[in-house]
């Protein structure tokens, strides 16, 4: 009887943690994280309330949200509310690789990421991801910053090819964004496509980043929002499906 009973345990302890194998190493569904880097809390909002038809998601990377008003504190947490995530993006927004270069890591930290995860939790926000300004990093601030961040995201180096493209995630904490704002360099509707279409292809899914989103661009950082619009109609088209950065770390 003893015997038997240790057997039960045995049997269903193994069946459990076979469950929660399988579920732990269930592949997401192809898809797009779409994430928004600084601070552009009042055109984010405004993005929100024409995209939201779409059932989308975003990540909002906010740097120095010491520096915004409480308005657009309100509109973040707003944001978060309708389904949103809010994530890091430094402290005063400093270029990390070229910071640690001129002061060191501790003085990196100690300026710009203490703060900001000090200031984010002040004003109610648990940040878990956390978005490199300008895009740059380097093995040795990844290693630095793992304890502190369940995602950690750079920019990706542009190949021309998106089977080549650095910017899918690869279950992984440390990922790399394709830049879609209109005004940046590497840009077309047509590579667009091509990345798309490859995560849709391969089950992939695909980062992509942008910044202030604007009707007409006039200067750099800017992404329309007709591109964005396109982005969303396409991945309903194609059954893409959206996530955040941090519904990545689930997976990592």
């Amino acid at each position: 009887m003893r015997n038997s009973f240790f057997t039960i345990i045995l049997i269903s302890t193994c069946i459990l943690l076979m469950s929660c194998e399988r579920k732990k190493l269930k592949p997401l569904s192809a898809g797009v994280v779409l994430s928004f880097d600084d601070a552009y809390v009042d055109e984010w909002f405004e993005a929100d309330k024409v995209l939201k038809k779409y059932s989308w998601k975003a990540t909002f990377c906010v740097c120095r949200i010491d520096s915004i008003g409480d308005p657009q504190i309100k509109k973040l947490h707003q944001l978060q509310n309708n389904g949103h995530e809010i994530a890091g993006h430094g402290y005063h927004h400093y270029n990390a690789v070229n910071f640690v270069k001129k002061y060191g890591t501790k003085e990196y930290i100690k300026q710009e990421i203490n703060p900001m995860i000090s200031a984010m939790k002040k004003h109610s926000f648990q940040v878990s991801s956390f978005a490199y300004p300008y895009g740059e990093r380097s093995d040795s601030l990844d290693s630095l910053l793992t304890s502190k961040f369940k995602i950690i995201r750079g920019r990706a180096f542009c190949e021309d090819i998106p089977e080549k493209e650095g910017c899918y995630f690869r279950n992984s904490k440390f990922m790399y964004a394709f830049d879609v704002d209109n005004s940046h360099i590497h840009f077309s509707i047509p590579y667009l496509v091509k990345l798309l279409d490859n995560a849709k292809k391969n089950n992939k899914i695909l980062i992509l980043c942008c910044h202030k989103p604007v009707h007409e661009v006039t200067k750099n950082y800017q992404v329309k929002i007709e591109t964005l619009e396109f982005i969303c109609k396409y991945m309903k088209q194609k059954n893409l499906k959206f996530y955040t950065l941090n519904d990545l770390s689930k997976q990592e």
